[in-house]
């Protein structure tokens, strides 16, 4: 009995079963679910890596990051998330202060802003988050997704971080008030530097002086690893709030 039960755990890992929810607790990362309905009725749901630091006493309001991984950790193994970014560094960093969600986007998806918007103040109203720290982040198509969800949201988050990812030059103009830290890898042939370049033009066109742009001379598309790396980014984090 114990072998067959053990077999069927080997195997649901193997297959990339979905990671059991966990209760959430500070200074830990646990796996999480979220289920929401559009206008129209249908059904989404995410799974998630939710992170509470480990100063979380569920009365003092705490930072709250949204971070959004790339296409290549799409699916239903959310293991794979913490393969870059926030997810894998918040466990290892002694001193992190976020409230961290890391979602997985489903196969052949891509990040929705509704959807996420509605997950974000889930859990920032459960976990005491503070509306005035909201941070979002992300890389190459999550980058796209943090481009997305200020777009989408105007004067929610204090600042964002884009990384490797493409914009709606069109926004640019919701966008003049909002500290960005862009980053973008000088030899990314995949998404081409000129996609962040064009973005932070357009908004310092718009009048914009909060946004800034930080070239990797040496990095392809992985301009993340080096960024996220470095906790002056995480400095210049905690220094943005919404007044």
């Amino acid at each position: 009995m114990f072998r067959s039960c053990l077999f069927l755990i080997v195997a649901a890992a193997a297959c990339g079963a979905a990671v059991r929810a966990e209760e959430p607790a500070a200074g830990k990362q646990v796996a999480q679910q979220f289920t929401t309905k559009d206008d129209a009725g249908e059904e989404t749901t995410l799974h998630y890596w939710l992170y509470l630091p480990k100063n979380h006493d569920g009365k003092t309001k705490l930072p709250v990051m949204l971070f959004m991984h790339g296409s290549g950790e799409r699916g239903d193994d959310l293991e794979v998330v913490k393969k870059h970014g926030p997810p894998k560094v918040c466990t290892t960093n002694e001193d992190w202060q976020f409230i961290t969600i890391s979602p997985q986007c489903p196969s052949n998806k891509r990040w929705d802003a509704a959807v996420l918007t509605k997950l974000v103040d889930q859990v920032a109203a459960a976990q005491q988050g503070d509306e005035k720290r909201l941070y979002v982040t992300g890389l190459s198509m999550g980058g796209s997704g943090t481009w997305a969800m200020i777009a989408a949201n105007p004067g929610k988050f204090a600042a964002a971080v884009p990384m490797c990812g493409r914009g709606n030059e069109t926004a640019a103009d919701k966008l003049v008030s909002l500290p960005i830290w862009v980053f973008h890898g000088a030899k990314d042939t995949g998404s081409p530097v000129a996609l962040s370049q064009t973005m932070v033009d357009a908004i310092k066109k718009a009048g914009g002086e909060k946004v800034k742009l930080t070239i990797d001379p040496d990095a392809g598309h992985d301009c993340w690893t080096k960024a996220y790396g470095d906790l002056a980014l995480y400095k210049w984090l905690l220094e943005q709030k919404k007044n």
